[in-house]
């Protein structure tokens, strides 16, 4: 992981018309972004050209940004609103698509083998699948990339308070399942939060 420090250098350098610097900082950001991405996109032929267009809207805001603050909660504000962008487009063409077709479209599961080893389990990365958007948004934040609740919350654009109503939310109906009890190891159980 990268320094801040090095962030601002890096876009600094980009703003001047650096291209290897824009190519580290892309290097150093790449695996978070398409993992996140993979993982919350179920159309994984899609993934590629939302990350492509993520950095093409990092490259056209880097003059915007404000080098005083984290770089990485930023650019995951800015992955979270390409996701969000996709959805929608995504969402319009399924309606329309169904209303000239009639007919249901099945959407293929498929996750990186990052996502399964981060997670390190399969049961508990389909009962996080099938979470609705909003609850698995802030627990692939929170507990995927590891990200605070206060910093969900900037990514988000959310108030502090939804973040924690969601993961509430989100952990409330994992526990629902019951073979979920055993699934629980590690940072959620560190934190009190699952108990």
């Amino acid at each position: 992981m990268k320094h801040p420090n090095e962030y601002s250098q890096l876009i600094t350098l980009t703003l001047a018309g650096n291209r290897d610097a824009y190519g580290e900082l892309y290097e150093a950001t790449i695996r978070d972004v398409y993992q996140t991405v993979h993982f919350l996109v179920r159309e994984t032929s899609d993934v590629d050209d939302i990350v492509q267009e993520i950095y093409i809207q990092v490259h056209r805001s880097l003059e915007q940004f404000d080098v005083n603050r984290p770089f990485k909660p930023w650019l995951m504000g800015v992955v979270m609103r390409q996701i969000h962008a996709y959805r929608r487009k995504r969402w319009t063409h399924l309606r329309m698509v169904k209303k000239v077709e009639q007919t249901d479209l099945m959407l293929e599961h498929d996750f990186t083998s990052d996502v399964v080893d981060r997670l390190s389990n399969r049961r508990l990365l389909a009962s996080v699948d099938r979470l609705p958007f909003k609850l698995k948004q802030v627990i692939i934040l929170h507990y995927l990339n590891e990200y605070s609740q206060e910093e969900s919350a900037a990514i988000l654009g959310i108030p502090l308070g939804t973040v924690k109503s969601r993961i509430h939310a989100a952990l409330q109906k994992l526990r629902q399942k019951s073979d979920n009890h055993t699934l629980f190891k590690g940072k959620v159980e560190d934190l009190h939060e699952f108990q």
